[in-house]
């Protein structure tokens, strides 16, 4: 593809696909398959690399993160970034409104006030140039690489305006707090403690990359300047942000105090329906000229206030503390109460962490707790209300599933079963083992690994390389056919890097990126398991107690059996993504259709490791089109120009060793 067109073709996919995300993520209203998507994203991707003079700062692949930063420049706000005046009754709202009306004749705007962390965006000529935290108001952070990765933040908008600066709140969603709540128990970790924590969090990751996995969202609630445009009404300007792409807060005009009173009484009624966390409502002066008349204090605006509601919270008998054992041997206890509705749902569990927090509370089975919910969605005890006389639980000295020694390390508040062969370890640690992230082993979720492990049929992760067809078929609900597409999942996954290897290993603190970090700096496996805690501690990011845990994980007779055992049934061990195999070197393909076992991802990763490319349209540059279940039009264009057709059989068998000669 020539450059004018390649430039051409880039600017149409930037186009479709900020259409794509807006309909997604701020509309909720996707017009496209994820397959679609992806075939999209890839397209942008291939023409990038092919054309790098061409990518722009609004490129849809800038969210997804990239290179660490070292520390997070200042930035001045030119204008303040204040905070709100709280009140905490109906009362004090109509105070408020008497003040107001001794000087001007009001309408109101009501917002729900969302629980998250305050940011600036800013748009030259259309196009997002910073994005930084509100800091104390006059100084903040430049986190603008944080904040592209979120993808509901328009990276340009329709109309060129000189200059926009728009102020918003970061949050991370009901769910995404749950599911990372769920990760850092299981991780052993101190859990975050509300979505506000989290989204702070996770918008100050020195790595983008990591912030881009949390799933934040933004609310757009103020413009803090604008040259080019002039309102006069605060919700006009809103309705002006929503038409230019911006995910913009909820915001209802009332007439009068007593309109504006009866709709924070609603959103008080709605908000456990929310995505997202809300403490409060805010009630703004609607017109600017009047905010003007109004002025501020040396802190706060005059003409709003955040209204916060009380937190609900229900007190309950603690019945029962049951400990669960997690992958990494961390025990969780969890408290067993009388049920209590809380933010419309009965709940009747919650975690309490660990040790440490329960002696915080000196909790003993019989207390009356104090019961609420997290982000609206995590039960959490957050006090003992009465003390029943009873002995402060302790975790046990022995692993309740094994009966093994427990330990609680001094770096850490997690006690541990170090008994590498419980069964609650293993039945979790395999099940990491083939998850998305790890080994990505299709077909091979929780019940299946359950029925492995009780069965008898694996004993370590390595045992999954060894199941044969009579093995899988003897588990129920198991046929021929689903038997055989997990067979070849486990076999295909033979051929992912050994970065996902490492991290499947479950090393504690190691992630995707850190064990990706690991192969390019030794090389594999080998290289990994042959370094000490001083070369480790070279690697940017890389501390003294996690160079440590890696050396010493690495060094455990255990793991070095279960290492040699599955080099033994043939996985990749020597890294190649930086550039050692071009097996595929000057190839491209296309990927088309449904795979019979591999995912476009794992085919399109397996593809990239070998040197080739993959693009997202056929052409007569194309080498192989890899087809599969209905493969539509792709796969007719390929016919049409001649292009060397091959099935996900074929494709494996060239990774594997089989030749090239190219079309």
């Amino acid at each position: 593809m020539s450059g004018n067109d390649a430039e051409k073709r880039l600017h149409e996919l930037y186009g479709i696909i900020e259409k794509l995300n807006y309909n997604y993520y701020v509309l909720d209203a996707p017009t496209a398959e994820d397959d679609e998507y992806d075939a999209l994203m890839r397209e942008v991707k291939a023409i990038e690399a092919e054309h790098p003079e061409l990518v722009t700062e609004y490129s849809p692949t800038r969210r997804v993160g990239g290179a660490a930063l070292s520390t997070f420049e200042k930035v001045t706000h030119t204008v303040q970034m204040g905070s709100l005046q709280d009140v905490f009754s109906e009362e004090e709202l109509y105070s408020f409104d008497s003040t107001v009306r001794k000087e001007v004749q009001p309408e109101y705007s009501v917002e729900p006030k969302i629980d998250g962390l305050s940011v600036s965006l800013e748009y030259r000529n259309g196009v997002l140039v910073r994005g930084s935290t509100r800091g104390d108001g006059f100084i903040g952070e430049d986190i603008t690489e944080n904040l592209r990765t979120i993808k509901s933040i328009p990276l340009r908008i329709p109309e060129k305006i000189p200059f926009l600066e728009v102020r918003g709140e970061v949050y991370m969603p009901r769910e995404s707090f749950a599911k990372l709540v769920a990760e850092q128990e299981e991780n052993g970790e101190q859990p975050a403690k509300n979505p506000r924590n989290a989204a702070a969090g996770s918008l100050r990751q020195k790595d983008s990359s990591v912030t881009a996995k949390r799933s934040l969202d933004i609310f757009i609630f103020n413009i803090q300047q604008v040259e080019g445009k002039t309102f006069s009404r605060h919700s006009d300007s809103l309705d002006w942000l929503s038409s230019l792409g911006f995910r913009t807060v909820g915001h209802t005009v009332c007439e009068t105090i007593d309109e504006a009173v009866e709709r924070i009484r609603g959103i008080g009624e709605e908000k456990h329906g929310y995505t997202y966390d809300t403490d409060g409502a805010v009630i703004k002066v609607n017109d600017l000229s009047q905010r003007d008349i109004l002025g501020s204090t040396s802190k706060v605006p005059k003409w709003a206030v955040a209204f916060k509601y009380p937190p609900e919270e229900k007190e309950t008998v603690l019945r029962e503390i049951e400990v669960n054992v997690g992958r990494t041997g961390a025990l969780t206890p969890v408290a067993i109460f009388d049920p209590v509705m809380l933010a419309g749902t009965t709940v009747s569990r919650a975690s309490l962490h660990n040790q440490d927090i329960m002696d915080k509370f000196e909790i003993a089975v019989g207390d009356t707790v104090a019961v609420r919910k997290a982000g609206e969605i995590i039960p959490e005890i957050v006090r003992v209300a009465k003390h029943c006389g009873g002995a402060p639980f302790r975790l046990p000295e022995k692993c309740p599933v094994c009966g093994h020694p427990t330990e609680k390390g001094e770096d850490e508040a997690a006690v541990r079963c170090v008994n590498p062969n419980c069964p609650a370890q293993l039945l979790r640690g395999i099940e990491h083992f083939a998850s998305r992230d790890a080994m990505n082993i299709e077909g091979l979720g929780e019940a299946v690994v359950k029925q492995l492990c009780e069965s008898g049929l694996v004993h370590s992760s390595a045992d999954l390389y060894a199941l044969n067809m009579q093995d899988v078929l003897s588990l129920p609900g198991f046929k021929e056919k689903s038997a055989g597409n997990l067979l070849k999942a486990i076999e295909n996954s033979k051929q992912n890097q050994p970065d996902r290897l490492i991290f499947a290993l479950g090393i504690r603190g190691i992630g995707r990126r850190s064990a990706e970090l690991l192969c390019k700096r030794f090389g594999g496996i080998d290289g990994v398991m042959n370094a000490g805690a001083e070369e480790i501690l070279t690697i940017d990011k890389f501390g003294d107690v996690l160079a440590k845990k890696v050396a010493d994980a690495f060094a455990d007779p255990q793991m070095k059996e279960l290492i040699e055992k599955l080099r033994g049934h043939g996985l990749k061990f020597d890294y190649d993504k930086a550039g050692g195999g071009d097996k595929f070197a000057g190839l491209t393909f296309v990927l088309t259709g449904t795979l019979p076992t591999l995912k476009r991802e794992q085919a399109k990763e397996m593809i990239e490791d070998l040197g080739g490319k993959c693009a997202g349209s056929v052409s007569k540059k194309t080498s192989y089109v890899v087809a599969g279940e209905a493969a539509g039009s792709k796969l007719t264009k390929a016919e049409e120009l001649g292009i060397t057709v091959i099935t996900e059989e074929e494709l494996l068998e060239m990774i594997n060793g089989g030749e090239q000669d190219g079309a």
